[in-house]
């Protein structure tokens, strides 16, 4: 059976001879079809959050497994991770067929090897706190239905994201998002709208799983990293926003703070020192409201 993915699009046989704006405009029109199938998944990725937070807040891994654009969407949602949420980077970890080579270029045969997608997900040593997701388009890839097999033998939490119903990648994991995009605007290229699901699905998963673990107050990223200028001013800016503060006075106590956004809050809002507030943020497990009640 054809992936519905690889199915030309039934709707624009002569697309070569659009003018510009008309080419644009399905293009565009057809993105809107991501959000829908990521909507449609919505109660799958609701569990796969509710399953994955004891797992994290245990100290176990994030795991994206990926080819392609699947893999290079995984790796972005991993190291996007650290600046947004302070999250660690060895707890952020994408493996993406063929490699670093693979970033950039195309690795010939990479997606194809599926007992190298094994070794590779044994070579990070999964256990069972630990999360996999494994992202494929088509669902069938065969370097992520090895890293799959090896991630379900550890006994890690396995998500399947794919973009056609009933992919193997699906009935193989535990938690299996289907994002059912159909055929693309250009025939088999899931860069296009099965890309901009992955991107939504694995955003809101992520996103959704660090405001489980508390590293959002309100709606306020107050875990950032502040690892350059444009982030150190975010920080003053949440910081004056949370505590109703001056931006003097948020930004002498987040340098007294090291620029810990939620120590800073807990602080100010608290009249304490950096010590206290951080030892308050400590015995609530970094929950911020839980600390403001002392």
């Amino acid at each position: 059976m054809q992936n519905s993915t690889e199915i030309p699009h039934p709707q624009h046989p002569d697309l070569d001879l659009y003018p510009v704006d008309r080419l644009v405009e399905v293009l565009v029109e057809d993105q809107l079809n991501a959000a829908q199938a990521v909507w449609a998944a919505r109660a799958q990725l609701a569990e796969a959050v509710r399953q994955a937070i004891p797992r994290i807040a245990a100290g176990g891994r994030l795991i994206y497994v990926g080819a392609g654009t699947s893999g290079r969407l995984g790796l972005l949602d991993a190291v996007e991770l650290y600046p947004t949420f302070s999250w660690p980077r060895a707890r952020a970890i994408a493996l993406v067929a063929g490699g670093a080579d693979a970033l950039t270029d195309g690795v010939e045969g990479a997606e194809d090897d599926g007992q190298q997608g094994e070794v590779d997900l044994l070579a990070v040593r999964p256990v069972a706190n630990d999360v996999v997701l494994a992202i494929a388009a088509s669902g069938c890839t065969p370097y992520v239905l090895g890293a799959l097999r090896a991630a379900c033998a550890s006994g890690s939490l396995t998500i399947g994201l794919a973009n056609n119903p009933n992919a193997p990648v699906l009935a193989a994991a535990q938690i299996s998002i289907a994002l059912v995009t159909g055929p693309e605007i250009i025939s088999g290229s899931t860069r296009l709208k099965a890309g901009t699901a992955q991107k939504i699905a694995l955003n809101s998963f992520s996103s959704a799983l660090m405001v489980g673990l508390k590293k959002v107050y309100g709606n306020l990223m107050v875990d950032l990293r502040p690892v350059n200028a444009k982030l150190v001013q975010r920080a003053i800016s949440l910081t004056m926003h949370a505590t109703g503060m001056s931006e003097e006075m948020a930004r002498s106590t987040l340098v007294s703070c090291g620029y810990q956004v939620k120590v800073a809050i807990v602080a100010l809002k608290c009249d304490i020192g950096a010590d206290e507030a951080r030892a308050r943020l400590a015995v609530a497990g970094g929950n911020v409201r839980q600390a403001l009640r002392g």
